[in-house]
């Protein structure tokens, strides 16, 4: 049985080919609905092996053969006992289309049924030509290769952005909190981090902190605040100490800043701050990256949205009961929701790297945000599910406690990315409707 499935992409077929060379272009191009992580990449499109991991401890080993550049390379299934079951080769080829555009061609000769593998391909397809045109973009706002420095690279937004960037060319160093493996990790004490840490870095990406998730205790407050301001500042003020070190320091941030509830105000990069435990965490979180400021470095806190995407977050929680017909909005649904999808979160992510119009607070949303009973809609629909039921606040009272109910589940935030929109920046998902199609695969024709 076979498969093939081509789009033309507007970039020249050598700069398509080393895209795929890349570390981080397989994280890029798999489908986050589905249920694999990527445990090894291919170091070689011509002889190397990349390992998916799939449920039930079942590892897909991928060989790459055969590779002719820039024109065509080749992975085979080389795993026992999937390759037993399972019949597996897929030809990527890529073909000149003149003047400076390319035809990427996926040619799948396998048992597993063409329903299962259109939808991946078509994801592929529509994430290689977004990511391709959001690089042209960074090369003409004056984007160069640069060594970065990243803390949370493991979770689902460092996992998506450390991929972007190793695509475009960045090189990425991980901090992480054991031993680090390899040249491309460095051992981060977050209360006491070694002097050379940044050593050779031109910017640091600060994402890493406890999920704020959860029913506010005392003890989950200290945890959350633990995570944020102390590392925080330690590492905005290494970042200052570091001669001839990082000139730019992005640090996560969120829109709680606003706090919890301020009805049908819209709110912008200058709107005041709001009230409540999550208002004064973010900002004391922003003021921690005040050090680096003092040392001339461009700062820039990232005022970050409900981030959608089925590999995390709420939309991981919700996707499984809408598609089960089980969704519904929260309490009266009349709240705002400021979500972003996660390739635009990540996207500003790196323009905030090369961009000297970026700094201080921006808010990392899409420009439509929506109600929640439109987000439950808009979800029901892009799955194809009746939206029947309506989840009464008692619910998340019951998990998440009366302040963490307030502050997280009926949390009402109008925010709209009004720096981001002066500076005409290009978000590959302004509506809710196409972002969840394309995270969830759900392309084709919908219902009116």
């Amino acid at each position: 049985m076979g498969l093939t499935s081509s789009t033309v992409v507007d970039a020249p077929r050598s700069e398509v080919f080393s895209w795929f060379q890349r570390p981080g272009a397989i994280v890029r191009l798999t489908p986050p609905w589905m249920p694999v992580h990527i445990k090894r990449e291919a170091t070689d499109l011509a002889d190397g092996t990349a390992v998916l991991g799939f449920p039930l401890g079942l590892d897909w080993v991928a060989r790459h053969r055969g590779a002719v550049p820039p024109a065509q390379f080749v992975d085979e299934l080389d795993s026992a006992p999937l390759r037993w079951l399972v019949r597996w080769r897929h030809t990527h080829d890529f073909e000149v289309v003149p003047p400076d555009h390319t035809r990427v061609i996926d040619r799948i000769d396998s048992n597993v049924p063409a329903g299962l593998l259109k939808s991946m391909l078509a994801y592929r397809h529509r994430q290689l030509t977004a990511d391709l045109a959001a690089r042209a973009r960074a090369i003409d706002g004056g984007m160069r290769p640069l060594t970065v420095a990243m803390t949370g690279s493991h979770g689902t937004i460092g996992t998506a952005l450390a991929a972007l960037l190793s695509t475009n060319g960045h090189r990425v160093i991980r901090l992480v909190r054991g031993n680090g493996d390899g040249p491309d990790e460095r051992r981060w004490d977050v209360e006491n981090p070694e002097p050379g840490l940044l050593r050779g870095v031109d910017a640091v990406i600060h994402l890493a902190g406890a999920s704020i998730a959860g029913r506010f205790t005392p003890a989950h407050r200290r945890a959350i605040r633990d995570s944020r301001i102390g590392p925080a500042r330690q590492l905005a003020r290494l970042a200052a100490d570091t001669p001839n070190g990082p000139r730019v320091f992005v640090s996560a941030s969120a829109i709680g800043y606003y706090g919890p509830d301020r009805g049908d105000e819209v709110l912008g990069e200058n709107s005041a701050r709001g009230e409540g435990y999550l208002a004064t965490l973010v900002a004391d979180w922003e003021d921690a990256t005040e050090p680096a400021a003092a040392g001339g470095l461009r700062v820039v806190n990232i005022r970050t949205g409900l981030v959608q995407t089925p590999a995390g977050g709420m939309l991981r929680l919700q996707y499984p009961l809408f598609a089960a017909g089980l969704g519904g909005p929260l309490s009266d649904g009349h709240q705002w929701q400021a979500w972003i999808g996660i390739d635009d979160l990540v996207d500003i992510y790196h323009r905030s790297l090369y961009d000297p119009e970026l700094f201080g607070p921006i808010n990392a949303v899409a420009p439509e945000p929506v109600r929640n009973h439109e987000y439950s809609a808009t979800l029901a629909r892009v799955l194809h599910r009746p939206m029947l039921l309506r989840v009464p606040a008692l619910g998340p009272r019951l998990i998440l406690g009366e302040e963490g109910t307030k502050e997280l589940a009926l949390a009402s935030q109008r925010v709209v990315p009004r720096r981001l929109t002066d500076l005409g920046h290009t978000f590959r998902h302004s509506d809710l409707r196409s972002a969840l199609r394309h995270l969830l695969g759900r392309t084709g024709p919908a219902p009116n």
